[in-house]
Parts: C-alpha cells; structure tokens; sequence
C-alpha cells in the first residue's frame, strides 16, 4: 500500500511539471488541478504512516498558511506601496549617476551590490531592498523587466552560498550537524562558494538575460510612459514653487523634464527663446511634457488647472493633494464625438465624471495657444487624471475611448517617507533578528494600507494568484513526498546505484540529486531532509563529513529550475512577469553549470 502513495505522489508531481511546463494553461490552474488530485487520492486511498498518523487533507492544505507563503505575499504588498510612493526614486538617481552613461552599468552594480549583501543577510530581505530600485532603474533605462528580477534573485541566492549566515539553508544544515556533534564554521564553504558564484554570476550577466524573452505588462501593449508628448498648461498661483523661476540660455533649467512652449502674461504671449524671463503670479505657462513628467508634476502639486463648476463659474484648481486611488490615463477623441468642437475648459469631464483634463496630444499638428482655449478634434489623445472608479466609468463611452491598459496610479510622493521608513524598519529587524520575518512583513503591509501608502484594493491587487496556488499545491505535493517516504527512496536509490563508485562520484550525484528535489521541495526541507544522509554517506565511505556537508548546502541552495524552490524565485515572479518555462530555460543551465563547477572542484579542495 506504501508504494502505492509513493509512486502515485511521484506520477502526481511529475504531471503537475508537465502541465507547468507546457504553458498551455494558465499556472493558477494547473495548480488548483495538481491540488485536487493530491486531495482526492489521499482521501480515497488514506495513508497510514508507521507512526499510525494519518496524512489528512488539512496537512496537505497547509501550505496556504505557510509562513514563507505569507512572507511572499505581504512583502508584495509592501513593494507594492514602495512603487507607488515612488520611495524608491532618489536611491535608483544616485545608483544610475554612479553606475555611468553606459545604461547596464548602473544595473550591473545594483545586481552585484545585491549579490555582495547576500552573503551577510538574509537573502529574501535584500531581494526586497533591490526589486523597487530595479523597477525604477529599468523603466528609466528602458530594459526589460525580464533581464533583471531573475537575475537579482538568482545572484543573492549565489551571494548567501558563500557563508554560514547566507541564507537560512546554510543555517539549516549547521542546525542538523551540530546535533551530531559536527561544526560548521562561518566561513568554512567560502572558497568553494566563491567558485561558484563567480562562475554562476558570469553566466547570470553575461549569458542569462539573452535566453529571457520579455513580456507586456497585463498581457497587451504598455503604454509608452517617456515617449510620448502631451500639451498642458501650468497657472502660476502666489504660492506655486515655479514662481521666480528664471530664464538661463533660452530655457527654463527648473522646470526639469517640462519643456516650455510659451508663456501668456497679461494678454501677451511670449515665446521661446526665453531671454531673461522670470515666471511670476499669474502667469499661465503652456509646456509639452511625457506623461511621466505630468505624472511627477501632478504628484507633486505643480499643477493647477482651469476648471468650470457647475454654476460656470470660473476656478483654478491646485492638485497639491493626491489620493492613493488617483489614477492618469488616456483617452481618444472618437470620430462624431459630442466632445469635438467643444474648448477643453468647457468640456464638462470634470462635472461629468470627476475626471480632470490635463493634457493633450495632437498628431496632426501641436497647437499654440492655451490648453484650455484648444477646441477639441476626433483623433486627439487626452491625458485624463481622476479616481480610478471615474476612470472605470469612461470604459463603453462611445465619444472618449478610454486606451487599454493606460491607467497607472499617479505616484503620492507625500508618502514616500511613510513607505520607505515602513521597508527600512522591516528589513532593519528581519537582519536583527528581533522578530520573525512573517510578522513584520504582515505588520509591514497592514501599515501601509494604515497610513495611506495604498488602498485595500491596491493592496489586494498586489497579491499575486499564481504565486498563492503555485506555492499552496507545490507544498502539498513536498508533505506527500516527505510523508509517504518518497524522497528517502529517492535517496536510498541513489546509495544503492553508486556504492562501487569513487568519492568523488558519489559526491557528484549526490548533488545532482539533491539539486533535482529542491527545485521542487522547498530548499529548507530538502536541506534538512539530506543532512542526515549526508553525514550517513561520509561515515560509509569513511571520509570527513565536510564535503558532503557542503554538498548539502550548495545543492539545496541550487534552486534555479522552478519559481518555487526558493522564496525569492517566487518574490521576482510578478515584477518580471516570468512563467514558469522561463525557470526550466534559464535556470536549468546553472544548476548545471553549479553542479559541473562543484564536481571539479570539490576533490582538490576537500583533498577526495
């Protein structure tokens, strides 16, 4: 009966990687598939373990509270609340300033910052550290978010191979050692893993971001946030922070990435070049801009806007305070519209729908004059900002043809210190050790919605389902496999197949082995589950238990082949938009490539 729920734990898994692999259905799915069998089986066929415990459908379903589940999930948040703050845009300014003008330099040296710090900490905190400043540095430098999220959690997890502290697998296999009276120093694997990160790093720079194949957010086209140039109008209120502003050259140095097509003052119109001209109260300044520009400027209350109440009456509307629910999208003018010919003033949007115009693009032709005075055409694309239920309700408007996948969270720079110090003091005493790293993730994401960093429904849209599934079933499928004892098969398979052969080869498929299971049990349960044989194999072949040791570590920390073998796997997921194919493609090669570099070089440094 035993071997029954052995073999049938192994075909279930085995059909769980097949239809992961395949791509043809979406992850979640498969997931909620591979969960149901699992169920189903072990509550028709129970299993009795030798104990007389039985393996129940609340033990397989476990996973769902999982503390590294919960972990993932509330750090997402956390990011989630660090992107939409922009906390993150000063520390991503300064690393691409030193990083040089060439645009995967400031990059380079965040992924090896990144892989540096993980040796001393913990590898899931600094992955959170970098994700937000990789964000940033890719939208900026326009790389794809597929060259850089693996390849940052591929190196911190090369990084924290190369000392005890590391990563919490290191630490697991001392735990076990030292209750067999074996002592793991703290630098004791950082030769051989140095080896191996230099080796496995090259490949993840060099190589690695070849094989990745980008992908669009949300599954269509993004929007061309830097591009693209839209006309708006600024009016210069007393306290507006442009006021004293003054010409240098021709042109306006503080007004940063918006460029200044005239100025009205007065009834008069003056144009560029600027000669000496300092902008003052009352001043209505019309520039073109990207949207990300109008973005920043909006979050930061540098834009006013002309708007009409419903009594006609005239006023000037300062957007110094933004909501976490604001939303800047865009929207076209559809041909026979009821909008066309109507002056941007008197549109009605803001009466409406809530929404307020804030700039314009014409591709015929970019008009002269006052954004407000502008007559609107069929073909023009409106930079629209309001709440994200207003911007919902454009969607079916026969005469604004609201553009997919246009509608991005204006960032609330106001709170960038609120999230930031909310990050820092999670990762601060998850390094400290003061609490575990699930109750201050948890306690992290709950303070971000508190303080208005983001709403409950950002917040819920940051939890990635796929994760959520992926990591519940895969779970199940390691208790099945470590209960029904299909894992120490495994491993007295191995023993048995390479008893006659040399150390050296014993040792090479020891790591192969152990290098296959992570990818698929979580990499601490692998690594507690081999030490013990482990320290079994080195006293059989009366050898130093340190080699094997060594094994254990580096082949459990080897989880490159699946997005679930490892919780930082699981943390790039959503930013890079991976499948799980892209793990096979990319990752498979360095756990061979780390396989191969150990083979060599464990025999001259542990003297075999």
């Amino acid at each position: 009966m035993d071997s029954i729920h052995i073999w049938v734990t192994y075909g279930l898994i085995a059909l769980s990687v097949i239809g992961y692999a395949l791509e043809r259905w979406p992850i979640e799915a498969v997931a909620a598939a591979s969960l149901s069998l699992f169920l189903l089986f072990f509550s028709a066929v129970p299993y009795v373990g030798p104990s007389g415990d039985r393996l129940t459908s609340a033990e397989l379903l476990a996973g769902f509270a999982d503390p590294a589940l919960i972990t993932v999930l509330s750090l997402l948040i956390v990011g989630q609340g660090l992107f939409a703050t922009d906390a993150m845009a000063r520390p991503a300014q300064m690393l691409m300033r030193v990083g040089g003008s060439v645009g995967a330099g400031a990059i380079i040296l965040v992924l090896v910052s990144a892989a540096v710090l993980s040796a001393f900490l913990n590898n899931t905190p600094v992955v959170v550290i970098f994700i937000p400043i990789l964000t940033m540095l890719a939208t900026q430098r326009a790389v794809a978010p597929a060259h850089v999220f693996m390849p940052l959690s591929f190196l911190t997890i090369l990084g924290g191979m190369t000392t005890l502290i590391g990563s919490s697998t290191n630490l697991l296999v001392a735990g076990v050692a030292a209750r067999s009276g074996i002592s793991i120093g703290f630098f004791d694997i950082t030769m051989p893993g140095i080896v191996l990160a230099f080796v496995g790093g090259f490949y993840v720079i060099k190589i690695m971001p070849r094989m990745l194949k980008p992908r669009e957010a949300n599954g269509g086209r993004p929007i061309d946030a830097g591009g693209k140039q839209f006309l708006g109008e600024i009016d210069i209120d007393d306290a507006h922070p442009f006021v004293g502003l003054t010409s240098r050259a021709g042109l306006f140095p503080g007004l940063g990435e918006l460029m200044p097509r005239m100025i009205l003052r007065d009834g008069e119109t003056i144009l560029p070049p600027f000669d000496d001209v300092t902008l003052s109260p009352g001043d209505r300044l019309i520039v073109t801009a990207s949207r990300k520009a109008f973005s920043k400027a909006l979050s930061s209350g540098n834009l006013a806007i002309r708007t009409i109440d419903p009594t006609g009456e005239l006023n000037l509307e300062r957007t110094r305070k933004i909501g976490p629910d604001m939303v800047m999208a865009e929207a076209v003018v559809a041909p026979g519209s009821r909008y066309s010919g109507r002056t941007m003033q008197y549109s009605g949007l803001r009466t409406q729908f809530g929404i307020t115009l804030f700039g314009l693009q014409r591709k015929s032709r970019m008009a002269r004059s006052a954004l407000s005075d502008i007559r609107l055409e069929p073909g023009d694309t409106l930079l629209l900002c309001g709440r994200q239920s207003s911007i919902n309700a454009l969607r079916g408007n026969h005469d604004l043809l609201l553009l997919e996948y246009s509608a991005q969270t204006v960032p609330q720079s106001a709170k960038a210190g609120i999230a930031a110090s909310i990050f820092f003091a999670i990762v601060l005493m998850s390094a400290s050790g003061v609490l575990p790293i699930e109750v201050l993730a948890v306690s992290g994401a709950c303070l971000m919605v508190a303080s208005g960093c983001l709403t409950i429904g950002e917040a819920a849209r940051a939890v990635d389902r796929q994760i959520l599934m992926l990591v519940g079933a895969s779970i199940a499928a390691a208790t099945a496999l470590e209960q029904t004892g299909g894992a120490s098969l495994l491993a007295e398979g191995l023993v048995g197949l390479l008893s006659a052969a040399p150390t050296p080869v014993i040792l090479s498929g020891f790591f192969l082995l152990i290098a296959v299971l992570t990818n698929f049990l979580s990499n601490n349960a692998t690594a507690v589950l081999f030490t013990p044989v482990a320290l079994d194999l080195a006293s059989r072949l009366g050898t130093s238990p340190d080699a094997f040791l060594a094994c254990v570590i580096f082949a459990a920390n080897a989880s490159f082949a699946t997005p679930i073998g490892y919780q930082t796997n699981l943390l790039v997921m959503g930013p890079g938009r991976y499948r799980f194919g892209d793990y096979i493609k990319a990752g498979l090669p360095l756990v061979v490539l780390v396989w191969l570099c150990f083979t060599f070089v464990a025999p001259f440094y542990y003297t075999l």
